[in-house]
């Protein structure tokens, strides 16, 4: 019986072994420190990885940072989103978030992993010789500048935060507890980024030395600038924004488009409004933007969820003549047989044959002649368009000069293009035209993750949302300064003490 045992064995041994051989893999090629950031290709490889971070990619998913979560912090938050699910979000529409909210872990988690890309390619970019000096400056400028949205992103919802830069990469110590840096320190670096990036990146990308496409959703002078101008603008250097949004007008580049349904279609992915934008791909790199934001139950916009809604408080504050008031689904319809409408009070019940819907979508990421029958969208998410430019300067200059006759065209350039009533001069001080601003700035940049920015900027972060609180039977649970900042991640907490968040 052992024989034979040991005899199988060999005979098992002596197979394997041939197998083995037979099987042994051929090395083509060994990715080393030596010959990862060797030639051009690298390099872009490396920057397109950063680009890909602003939507958070995992397998399955494409939800994250820009391309959906990122606006449960800045608009949810505020008098503008509404969420009517439990959970994470629902704690976050209600103002009664904590550290353990995932949401805001999310957004932590998504923001640091561009910077840990963006600081790893600008570590092995720096010393690369295989690439033109004009080459080396585009790619850098290019990396530095997604970087900068990130660490935006992170001090206007945290406040200081640990700054972590290619410096780090050269001794790197895994279990070190930082402390967190001073915004002012923070904002430092990007000033400094950002102005070097606006003076060697192009204008755009048509018949461009390194790029071969004209590649519309890389960065840009342009895009530099107008995020300095938003650095500039949250610090209230009111003179600084003014200066800058004159040098980005001046470039003579962008115009708002002249449609506002028209430019969150779809189809339009890139035009003369959009700095700097999130591109998607329905069928090769889409977004799950339709599918959270589109309304339940639509004969047309079907399969959706509506987790990203808005409220009816704030729908019913456009004016009927404003285009922007019907960028939303207020009826129709619905496969559930009912028909889905505003109730006449909070608390009504619907009778047999309505629904009484508890917020209302948005077609800004949900048009109805997308993707409907897809399950990932193609829309673009706007992080700088020129609008933005236009209302900025509108307020820089109300806070330099007083009521203007500037600033009111500027508001009012906005207006027109969605046929909302015009402002007259007449009518404001600098104080009720500041109120103006805010409330035009809510009306045209919902869930483009700037409102909850704008209420902080102006001081109307409390008021305003704890009144919107009230109003819809919630309590108004909004006290500053301390929820200027979002409790650090409980998860990072506890892998850093020095995340303190006994004041928040």
């Amino acid at each position: 019986m052992k024989r034979y045992i040991s005899a199988i064995s060999v005979a098992a041994a002596s197979l394997l072994g041939a197998c083995n051989k037979s099987l042994d893999p051929q090395v083509y090629s060994s990715l080393t420190n030596a010959n990862a950031f060797v030639t051009e290709s690298d390099a872009i490889a490396a920057v397109n990885s950063v680009y890909a971070r602003l939507k958070g990619p995992t397998v399955g998913d494409n939800f994250e940072y820009w391309t959906v979560r990122h606006f449960a912090l800045t608009d949810l938050t505020t008098d503008v989103g509404h969420c009517s699910y439990g959970g994470d979000p629902g704690q976050l529409s209600l103002a009664q978030w904590n550290s353990a909210n995932g949401l805001i872990g999310q957004d932590w988690l998504y923001a640091y992993k561009l910077i840990s890309d963006a600081n790893n390619a600008i570590y092995n970019i720096t010393p690369m010789t295989g690439i033109t000096a004009a080459q080396k400056a585009q790619f850098l400028a290019e990396v530095k500048f997604c970087r900068a949205v990130s660490y935006m992103d992170l001090t206007d919802a945290f406040g200081p935060v640990v700054l972590a830069t290619e410096k780090d990469l050269a001794s790197p110590n895994y279990t070190s507890q930082p402390k967190p840096a001073p915004v002012a320190t923070i904002d430092s670096l990007l000033i400094g980024d950002l102005t070097n990036a606006a003076s060697v990146l192009p204008l755009n990308y048509a018949n461009n030395p390194i790029y071969s496409t004209n590649d519309v959703g890389r960065a840009t002078q342009g895009a530099a600038l107008t995020l300095l101008m938003k650095l500039y603008l949250r610090e209230r250097n009111w003179q600084k924004v003014a200066d800058l949004t004159q040098q980005i007008m001046s470039l003579n580049v962008y115009n708002l488009y002249p449609s506002y349904l028209g430019l969150f279609t779809e189809a339009n992915k890139w035009c003369s409004e959009n700095i700097f934008s999130v591109l998607c791909d329905a069928n090769t790199n889409g977004a799950e933007l339709m599918n959270h934001f589109g309304p339940l139950n639509h004969p047309v916009v079907q399969n959706r969820w509506q987790y990203y809604a808005v409220s009816w408080d704030f729908w019913s504050s456009f004016d009927s003549a404003d285009d922007r008031k019907w960028c939303f689904y207020p009826s129709y319809m619905g496969v559930d047989g009912l028909e889905h409408m505003a109730g006449p009070t909070l608390t009504a019940q619907a009778p047999a044959g309505l629904f009484y819907m508890p917020d209302i979508a948005t077609k800004k990421y949900a048009d109805s002649l997308g993707s409907v029958n897809s399950y990932y969208d193609g829309h673009s998410v706007d992080i700088l368009r020129y609008a933005d430019v236009l209302l900025s300067r509108a307020e820089a200059l109300n806070e330099i000069n007083g009521l203007n006759a500037e600033s009111v065209t500027l508001i009012n350039q906005v207006r027109a293009r969605s046929h909302a009533p015009l402002l007259a001069m007449g009518n404001y001080t600098q104080s009720s035209f500041r109120d103006a601003l805010l409330q035009e700035r809510g009306w045209e940049f919902f869930y483009e993750g700037k409102r909850r920015e704008d209420l902080i900027r102006m001081n109307k972060y409390d008021v305003i949302v704890n009144a919107y609180l009230t109003r819809i039977g919630q309590t108004p649970s909004i006290v500053m300064p301390k929820n200027q900042y979002f409790p650090y991640p409980q998860s990072q907490v506890q892998l850093n003490p020095n995340l303190d968040n006994s004041s928040r």
